[in-house]
């Protein structure tokens, strides 16, 4: 029986301000989920709140890179330096964000460790890098890159941290629930990066899909694997609490039976869950359906 230790990571940094003079709420998030029992639902020990740095942009303008860099950097390092204390003790942290940018902090724990892969279950491929600005804009938010980051695309005072670069190799990457049509698709596939769009997962059924995808993620190839939710790859019909609520998602069976596989492997070493901003969500019912999905995977 894994141990499970719950640890917050309540970071908003890689994410632009829903409205002027406002912080995305997604910092929330762990308190949201853990009033819903998440705790005693895993059976987890408490592992605390890694604290990060305040949000404020400064002078920060398009074209200046991604914002909050420094800080995001400092809180990677701080982040991976807990993770990788538990990963070495041979818990399983679940991780409680956040944004998406929380993610490097596991990639650069298990990068210190030795090979590790990523299964990335999220609407959207966060491949934002400058190299493919022409099709996604110009970069800026952590969030919406920390894929390519992590995999060694981007500002090197972020996806070189350590001189670590990269934290992932393209070939240990599996994304589940983009949504049909990504733009990304096609520089993903052509790098080596698997993914499995919503209609796929729809089209083969989502254990199936989990199940080959975990061919390659296991010794010897790479030491295990994490798993990285974002919220966003549920449909908005039953998670609008999302900063991009795009329509075409996965449906909560769909998304359990994907991340029951995923967690349940004795590969798989750690979870982070990001995204899911409480202050869209006033009767509270995304986040039960959350915590029911996440709780309900390790059952």
């Amino acid at each position: 029986m894994r141990s499970l230790v719950l640890l917050d990571a309540p970071s908003n940094l890689g994410l632009r301000p829903p409205a002027p003079g406002t912080v995305p709420g997604v910092y929330k998030l762990a308190g949201a989920l853990r009033d819903q029992g998440l705790l005693a639902r895993l059976g987890a020990r408490e592992g605390g709140v890694v604290v990060p740095p305040r949000y404020d942009r400064g002078t920060w303008q398009e074209g200046d890179g991604v914002f909050h860099a420094a800080a995001i950097a400092a809180y990677t390092t701080t982040l991976a330096d807990r993770i990788e204390r538990h990963l070495r003790a041979g818990e399983f942290p679940v991780v409680l964000g956040g944004d998406c940018s929380i993610q490097l902090g596991a990639a650069l724990a298990m990068r210190r460790i030795g090979r590790y892969g990523l299964a990335a279950i999220d609407g959207s491929a966060d491949f934002r890098h400058p190299g493919n600005e022409a099709v996604n804009g110009p970069v800026g938010a952590a969030a919406g890159g920390e894929l390519a980051l992590s995999t060694g695309r981007g500002q090197r005072d972020l996806c070189d941290l350590e001189g670590l670069a990269p934290y992932l190799k393209d070939e240990d990457v599996r994304l589940f629930g983009l949504r049909d049509g990504d733009a990304d698709l096609a520089e993903l596939r052509a790098a080596g990066i698997a993914a499995a769009t919503v209609s796929e997962i729809r089209e083969s059924g989502a254990g199936p899909v989990a199940r080959a995808a975990l061919d390659g993620l296991h010794p010897p190839v790479t030491a295990g694997f994490w798993v990285h939710l974002d919220a966003d790859v549920l449909d908005p019909g039953v998670m609008p609490a999302v900063d991009s609520p795009d329509a075409g998602g996965l449906v909560p069976d769909e998304l359990g039976e994907l991340l029951a596989v995923l967690v349940r492997s004795p590969r798989c070493v750690g979870l982070n869950v990001t995204v899911y901003d409480p202050d869209l969500d006033p009767d509270g019912r995304a986040g039960a359906l959350l915590a029911d999905l996440v709780a309900g995977a390790f059952a």
